[in-house]
């Protein structure tokens, strides 16, 4: 049985997707993304699942980061959870006895309405984690009355779920990668998201316009894209992309050998299945045939064949 670390404690969001994403795995909970991915690295653990991005607050840059400078690691899938926060209470407590709140900040954004109408008169208090609330909360000496937290939090430590979908929107989704230590990606699909990190050369007029290119002229669609500070110096930046498509297919190959050309380094982050299985659209001229076919066309050339 494969162990998957994860960010902990029992009871995250990030808990709820490994269960999607490996089932029948062994759940390794960490005390933050960094303590995750370096489980997988040492062995400690076969593999981890962290956050990746949120539809609201944007990336988690602590992954781009550890992703982008720790020992490599690829990414294998992704999964997008729908976040929904529900209202964890000690079994007895009702609504009006609920005077202070604990969870974590990213929830008390995103619950802000609920908490106005139905809590107008409670004090919310930031946790480190919503998972970390709840737990807090089934203690029977917290000073706490309810926390704010995924469903599967309330089911860890006993509390019950006074209110469910609190959130002020019901589309938010986070974006969970699994990852592994490096070896061949998982095969194509058809419907596959490729991750790198690029690292400029020397920054000049147009240096992300000639990254970008590579992209644009063999037609992939880039899903992403983040720059994070080198920590050099101000204005010094590397760069995250998500592109449509698998390193195993020509444009996307070819795409990430001429940013290698450009680029002081690129790490590739992994080829792996969409969560939401949404295939490419090519544009005329840049389907595997069209590759194969130049291919043989300028091998004829460069034999005197035509």
């Amino acid at each position: 049985m494969p162990k998957i670390a994860y960010l902990g404690p029992q009871g995250t969001f990030c808990e709820a997707a490994l269960r999607i994403l490996a089932p029948d795995a062994e759940r390794l909970p960490c005390a933050n993304v960094t303590a995750a991915l370096d489980a997988a690295r040492s062995g400690e653990a076969d593999g981890a699942v962290v956050p990746l991005e949120n539809s609201v607050e944007g990336a988690i840059t602590v992954t781009l980061d550890e992703l982008a400078w720790g020992d490599p690691l690829l990414i294998t899938a992704e999964l997008l959870l729908p976040v929904e926060f529900s209202l964890l209470v000690r079994p007895g407590t009702e609504m009006t006895h609920i005077k202070r709140v604990y969870t974590h900040p990213a929830a008390i954004t995103q619950c802000r309405n609920f908490l106005a109408r139905e809590l107008p008169d409670a004090v919310v208090v930031a946790a480190p984690s919503t998972a970390a609330a709840a737990l807090e909360v089934s203690m029977e000496d917290s000073p706490y009355d309810a926390a704010i937290g995924p469903a599967i939090a309330g089911e860890h430590y006993g509390l019950d779920e006074l209110a469910a979908r609190m959130g002020d929107r019901d589309d938010t989704v986070t974006r969970f990668v699994q990852v592994a230590r490096p070896g061949p990606p998982p095969v194509p699909t058809g419907a596959d998201r490729t991750s790198l990190v690029a690292f400029l050369r020397d920054d000049h007029p147009g240096a992300l316009l000639e990254m970008l290119s590579e992209f644009a002229v063999r037609g992939v669609n880039l899903t992403r894209i983040e720059s994070r500070p080198t920590g050099d110096g101000i204005g010094r930046y590397f760069f995250h992309f998500d592109a449509e498509g698998h390193v195993a297919e020509a444009r996307v190959g070819e795409a990430l050998s001429g940013l290698h050309r450009l680029c002081a380094e690129v790490r590739f982050l992994g080829s792996y299945p969409r969560a939401d299985r949404v295939s490419p659209q090519l544009k005329p001229g840049t389907s595997e045939s069209d590759f194969t076919e130049a291919s043989g066309w300028i091998d004829k050339i460069r034999t005197g064949a035509m």
